[in-house]
């Protein structure tokens, strides 16, 4: 079995999109926590196009919010078309439909129940593969992203620039596996470096750092900027929107989705806490070892407080009783919107943590904790 996944920088344009998103949601939340949020993001040339819904108690300058995220990726080169300090900014953001409003909310002003803001099917996914309980191939290629995030920021290496993705194909004997069969790395830089000093850059000390030795053999091959030179990038050569980077958000193509993307909502939209609950759900499953792989499924009808689906597939690698294991899980993790919401804490504004790099594995987030396992295997004794 072979099987590839992509990582993606925090400078491609649809990464700046989620980014602006998920800060926009974030300055709502720092001062309303009950803050409704669906904010949408286009960037192209010198332009920033923020759009969508929010309905909330929070002042701020939203130019200043997506000035600010713009910096905190690294676009402040004067000699590029898509600046902090010059994008030209459009702002459509307007309040929520009342009705949706209404529907999410379920009225009054104690709010024992909260309703899903849209129907929707979500999944999450948790292996042994890792520490992080990742599929290797995903969690390898983001880290190779994430290792040129750091040296560009952090170590200062000034040709580096923000847009990137990256690639690792990963040869597997069943579930295990066995070494990787190529990388690809697409990392723009300026005209200060040649692409022969890029490549030993990368082969030497970006791959060593992020990914084993012992994957990396003979017949893995290499592919750095195979396109040839990368000046050019981000949102000056190519249009970024929020939520076009979901399987890269996600399990790299190791599991299902349910097609709704995350960044820019809040809580109460199910695309995003159901798919964390899920996420939350399914690593505790294998960290507590009750299965070597998982993935959890959870569906709900807009205005529905509880899910209408909530099961899950080992893919025959469990090591318990299987309806002991879908009951526990039951027990154990409460389906109900408004519990997901208040069991993770999720009215937060811990989102712009979320956004770059994968949604899963930052070992802060909430739906990264295995703090579940101990309840688990009494259930499934």
């Amino acid at each position: 079995m072979h099987i590839s996944s992509e990582g993606i920088g925090e400078g491609h344009p649809d990464k700046v999109a989620d980014y602006i998103s998920d800060s926009i949601l974030d300055a709502c939340l720092e001062q309303d926590s009950s803050s409704h949020v669906a904010c949408e993001t286009l960037v192209k040339s010198n332009c920033v196009v923020v759009a969508g819904e929010v309905t909330t108690k929070a002042k701020f300058h939203t130019n200043a919010v997506i000035r600010q995220a713009i910096r905190d990726i690294g676009y402040t080169y004067p000699e590029m078309m898509f600046d902090a300090d010059k994008v030209f900014i459009m702002n459509l953001l307007t309040k929520q439909s009342p009705e949706l409003n209404d529907t999410v909310l379920k009225k009054g002003e104690e709010v024992k129940e909260v309703g899903a803001g849209d129907q929707g099917f979500f999944f999450g996914y948790a292996c042994n593969e890792t520490d992080e309980l990742m599929p290797s191939s995903y969690l390898l290629a983001q880290k190779i992203a994430q290792k040129l995030s750091q040296e560009r920021k952090e170590n200062h290496v000034n040709w580096l620039r923000p847009d990137c993705k990256t690639l690792v194909t990963m040869r597997y004997n069943g579930w295990e596996p066995i070494e990787i069969e190529n990388i690809v790395i697409a990392t723009q830089h300026s005209e200060a470096v040649s692409q022969k000093e890029i490549a030993a850059f990368c082969r030497d000390r970006v791959i060593p750092a992020v990914i084993p030795a012992k994957w990396l053999t003979k017949n893995t091959q290499y592919y750095i900027n195979s396109s040839g030179s990368f000046l050019l990038g981000g949102p000056e050569v190519d249009t970024g929107l929020t939520g076009r980077k979901i399987i890269a958000d996600t399990y790299g193509g190791w599991a299902h989705h349910g097609g709704g993307a995350f960044s820019g909502k809040d809580p109460t939209k199910v695309d995003r806490s159901g798919a964390y609950f899920c996420r939350w759900v399914a690593k505790n499953i294998v960290a507590a070892k009750l299965a070597d792989r998982v993935e959890v499924r959870l569906a709900y009808t807009i205005g529905g407080t509880h899910p209408i689906h909530y099961d899950l597939t080992t893919y025959g690698t469990e090591h318990c009783d299987l309806e002991k294991l879908h009951e526990g899980v039951r027990q154990v993790f409460d389906g109900r919107v408004a519990a997901i919401i208040e069991k993770m804490d999720l009215r937060r504004p811990i989102y712009r943590r979320s956004t770059q790099f994968g949604h899963f594995t930052k070992p802060d987030l909430p739906w990264e904790q295995t703090n579940r396992v101990d309840e688990l295997k009494r259930c499934c004794r």
